[in-house]
């Protein structure tokens, strides 16, 4: 439940459309979490905070999975 687990899934979503259409219709981390965990990525939704924003636009699309919850658009 590592933040090197995080990036690895992030860097798994970068080259992934339909990946990154699941994480735009999640609604909570906790989502987030979930659906890390279907493609054998574990970690805690506390992880989101050790993310610069930059890690997070990279692979989100402006869909924020930060500190204001996922799928809040952005």
């Amino acid at each position: 439940m590592s933040l090197e687990q995080l990036k690895a899934f992030l860097d798994k979503v970068k080259g992934d459309p339909s990946l990154q259409e699941k994480l735009k219709a999640a609604t909570s981390r906790e989502d987030v979490v979930g659906i890390a965990k279907e493609h054998g990525h574990e970690f805690t939704a506390d992880k989101f905070s050790q993310l610069s924003e930059e890690e997070l636009e990279s692979v989100s699309g402006g869909v924020s999975v930060g500190n204001q919850g996922a799928g809040c658009g952005g």
